[in-house]
């Protein structure tokens, strides 16, 4: 698989001498369902000859792409655009004429070839109503990058209107599925969020589930059962390595990364019972944390490495529990009725996600790390897997649904949804998709 964008430099912080730079364009992305900003991203203005037009167009549309699929924000069609792409360059927003549309944020930008040959871009977002520039960057990179610069765009537009930091530069790692229900081919497979650059890891000829990413990017480990035996894998994401982390019968789950990527922690069964173990990957010793005749499974560490949550059934019921580091002072935060599972902690350490299943209905649901304050975001026939987005603001999940007419085969695609439980979306993929892991920010 290519490395990812080996020549990206910011090469500066575009101002405009006589514009103070202070934010007067705001969003709260804290309550519910909100009405979207009005935005326009102007076609990016291309100063070199058609390759680079391709480029400042596609641009555009990826940038546009990445606001609208937010949720909080609504491009405006270019067809109600009064200054084109050519004026703006030359001279700069004319901002009575996108006050006259409506629009409170502008995006406007260019495409150039420096004299190396590389592809410089250049952008600028404006408050409209206080005639003011809010941000601009400039970056230099090979030209076939220009999507990735599209979303490190997309990502300082949004954090400067939102004041959170954004997610668009950043990739998912499923399980790509195909075939009959009772042949049913899993292969490994890795997309960009917005489901481009879309790769196969894996051929297919072993089962493979539950991939994890690194918090360092380069790493994903992933549970293949080869000869029908459990084996989990580690996968170097730039040279396509893969080299074996052990062999763990009993496991059901690949293990999850400590946030500094030192360690893992996994469930391991032995002597027919399951307790969650921590692993450090250097020496490949593996330290025992939970001691408990019930099943504890799907450990998750919180992103300050001191906590983690899993799941047991130690309280009659399949429940949540949060305990430290070491597997000390272990405590109950879930207490609804039904069975509780999948816990993964936010990268904003704010909140864990979980799956829920409760008289015969899946729920994705979140919760703060004391257990109050649970709501349930979304239900299907059946939902799991919960990921969440670099910034904390978004969950990736699956979704599967029966086909055929007795309900014999099934369907599952990759959902998004925000946590406030508003503007679920179908992420597009090649065939059918399940346990979505998502990347922090690419580096």
């Amino acid at each position: 698989m290519r490395r990812f964008l080996p020549a990206l430099f910011v090469v500066v912080l575009l101002t405009v001498p006589f514009l103070e730079a202070r934010a007067e364009v705001e969003l709260s992305v804290t309550s519910g369902q909100l009405d979207p900003l009005p935005v326009a991203i102007t076609t990016f203005y291309a100063e070199t000859p058609e390759a680079d037009s391709k480029i400042a167009r596609e641009m555009s549309q990826v940038i546009s792409n990445d606001l609208e699929r937010s949720g909080l924000f609504s491009p405006l069609t270019p067809r109600a655009f009064i200054q084109d792409s050519a004026s703006i360059h030359k001279d700069g927003p004319r901002f009575p004429e996108w006050r006259a549309i409506n629009v409170q944020a502008l995006v406007t930008g260019s495409v150039s070839r420096a004299r190396d040959g590389r592809t410089r871009v250049e952008f600028r977002l404006w408050d409209v109503f206080s005639q003011q520039q809010l941000s601009g960057m400039a970056y230099t990179t090979t030209e076939k990058n220009w999507r990735r610069i599209a979303h490190i765009i997309s990502d300082e537009i949004y954090k400067r209107l939102t004041g959170e930091e954004g997610y668009f530069d950043s990739r998912i790692v499923y399980i790509a599925e195909s075939g009959p229900p009772y042949a049913r081919i899993k292969r490994l497979a890795i997309m960009d969020q917005d489901g481009h650059n879309h790769h196969y890891l894996t051929d297919g000829k072993t089962l493979v589930l539950t991939p994890r990413f690194s918090p360092n990017q380069q790493m994903i480990t992933y549970l293949a059962y080869y000869n029908n035996k459990p084996r989990v894998y580690l996968y170097d994401i730039d040279t396509g390595r893969q080299e074996v982390m052990g062999n763990f019968p009993g496991m059901t789950f690949a293990p999850r990364f400590s946030p500094d990527g030192s360690k893992v922690a996994m469930s391991m069964a032995k002597n027919g019972n399951s307790d969650v173990f921590i692993m450090d990957l250097r020496t490949k010793r593996a330290a025992r944390l939970t001691r408990h005749h019930a099943i504890d499974t799907s450990p998750s560490f919180a992103p300050d490495g001191k906590r983690i949550v899993f799941e047991s059934d130690r309280g009659g019921t399949q429940q949540l529990y949060v305990m430290n580091v070491d597997g000390s002072s272990p405590e109950r935060i879930t207490f609804g009725q039904g069975r509780y599972a999948n816990p993964v902690w936010s990268p904003r350490g704010d909140l864990i996600a979980f799956t829920r299943m409760y008289k015969g209905q899946f729920y994705i649901g979140v919760i703060r790390p004391d257990g109050n304050g649970e709501r349930l975001i979304t239900s299907a026939y059946h939902v799991e897997g919960p990921t969440w987005s670099p910034n904390g603001r978004v969950l990736s999940y699956f979704k599967e649904t029966p086909t055929g007419p007795r309900g014999e085969g099934r369907k599952a695609k990759l959902y998004s949804i925000d946590i406030t439980g508003y503007n679920e979306r179908q992420l597009p993929t090649p065939t059918d998709a399940s346990d979505p892991a998502w990347s922090p920010l690419n580096p």
